[in-house]
């Protein structure tokens, strides 16, 4: 397939005037209403949408306001023009919030832009989240045949690649399963198996990686790449991971606050979302309206705001930060979890404090954490809102990346500059050397 059957494979009638483009965006803008989605009735809805579409007043609006007011909406993506062509991978990194997730939901044709114009020149399959577009009722099988069957395939071309769909996902033994029975694992190698192995020209995907093992991503990016540079497909990666990112795309963007504000080399790309997370983890960010995606979060505790007045710590020093949490109930026995990786997303280490009680309503924490154990750099941190009771942990809140800082040197070591990218993150504690019939010498460097 890919570029000889463009007319056909196209999602409407506007014609490139590049042969080889397969994903165009062209001024993009997407804006969610923040609060109600609806009137309540399809009659006032049906209003609402005849007066936009005459350019009128919204009659069911609030006297003295207009329903989408700034307070109102949301402008995830803003002006976004984007090319991408045949066999390219590119990758999409930013911060959370950034708009990532939403742009690919627009190239998947899972949601519609508000402004601007999409033009796909292929068959697409996405893989957003793990298990998205899977039937927990069907059976691993069925539900490749069924996402085949979406894409337009004929049942003799799902059968052809079948045994390679089951050799791939390594669930040959559950196939037959229902997949609300399998683990997140086993869901993720399975759509990763349908996707890379039936016919589309476009491949979308969405922090699926983080799911499995470190031998499956190896795996899946050298199926990838073949796809791209062999099979001619067009390949949009999102990721935290900026090692998978490395390994897999040739392209990147960056995208911060709804605009793409780099396009280009990986390495450069890399280094500008370094730039903006250590810049954006130095002011009060806001998390009231930041989607959370995991379904096993109660949402009992959430995190509202986390603001830091100096991203900066010193080598044997601490960083600290003021986090705001509202609870809907008292809870008892709580606890900030902090997972803390690189900018690349590796993750160096993890911390907690100590249990304490949540009122109802809105508390204002100063979390404080000693940086001793790491070497200069860049860090971010995932802030998670657990509870501890009857030895079961009950999580209320995660905010990935959610604050960043940076470790700067104040000790040298043997009189040179701690060298982070070939001596590691973490210091490990001192050697003790003896001579062997003599005593212990030990010097403070």
């Amino acid at each position: 397939m890919g570029g000889n059957d463009r007319e056909d494979l196209k999602d409407d009638s506007h014609v490139s005037a590049d042969s080889d483009v397969m994903i165009r965006l062209s001024h993009v803008d997407k804006v969610y209403r923040l609060g109600e989605i609806g009137y309540g009735t399809l009659r006032q809805d049906l209003q609402s949408w005849f007066a936009k579409r005459r350019g009128l007043p919204d009659p069911n609006s609030k006297i003295g306001r207009e329903r989408l007011q700034s307070d109102e909406s949301f402008l995830a993506l803003n002006d976004v023009s984007l090319t991408v062509r045949e066999r390219e991978c590119l990758g999409v990194i930013g911060g959370n919030g950034a708009g990532k997730s939403t742009m690919l939901k627009l190239i998947s044709r899972v949601t519609a832009p508000t402004a601007g114009e999409i033009d796909l020149y292929g068959r697409t399959t996405s893989m957003l989240e793990v298990g998205a577009g899977f039937h927990g009722e069907m059976t691993g099988r069925e539900n490749a045949y069924l996402n085949g069957a979406i894409l337009g395939m004929k049942k003799k071309e799902i059968d052809a690649v079948m045994d390679q769909i089951v050799d791939f996902s390594e669930v040959g033994e559950f196939i037959d399963t229902p997949v609300k029975r399998y683990s997140s694992g086993m869901y993720v190698r399975l759509a990763f198996a349908v996707a890379a192995h039936l016919e589309s020209e476009i491949v979308v995907m969405d922090e699926v990686l983080a799911v499995g093992d470190v031998s499956f991503q190896r795996k899946c990016i050298q199926k990838m790449l073949k796809a791209a540079h062999e099979e001619n497909r067009t390949i949009l990666y999102v990721s935290h991971n900026m090692n998978t990112v490395r390994d897999l795309c040739d392209r990147c963007i960056v995208l911060d606050q709804g605009r793409i504000v780099f396009d280009g080399e990986v390495e450069k790309a890399i280094s500008q979302y370094t730039e903006r997370l250590l810049q954006n983890g130095g002011a009060q960010r806001d998390f009231t309206s930041y989607v959370r995606r995991n379904p096993n979060l109660t949402g009992i505790c959430s995190i509202e705001t986390i603001s830091t007045s100096d991203n900066t710590a010193r080598m044997n020093g601490s960083f600290e930060f003021e986090t705001t949490i509202r609870a809907t109930e008292a809870r008892s026995d709580v606890s900030i979890r902090l997972i803390v990786s690189t900018p690349t997303g590796m993750i160096v280490g993890m911390t907690f404090s100590e249990p304490f009680d949540l009122d109802q309503g809105r508390t204002t924490l100063r979390v404080k954490f000693d940086v001793a154990p790491l070497t200069t750099g860049v860090y971010a941190c995932d802030v998670v809102v657990v509870e501890y009771r009857n030895n079961a942990e009950t999580r209320h809140d995660f905010i990935g990346k959610a604050v960043s800082f940076i470790v700067e040197e104040n000790i040298r070591y043997f009189s040179r500059h701690w060298a982070s990218a070939a001596w590691g993150n973490v210091k490990l504690a001192p050697i003790t050397a003896t001579k062997v019939g003599g005593n212990v010498v030990q010097k403070e460097w």
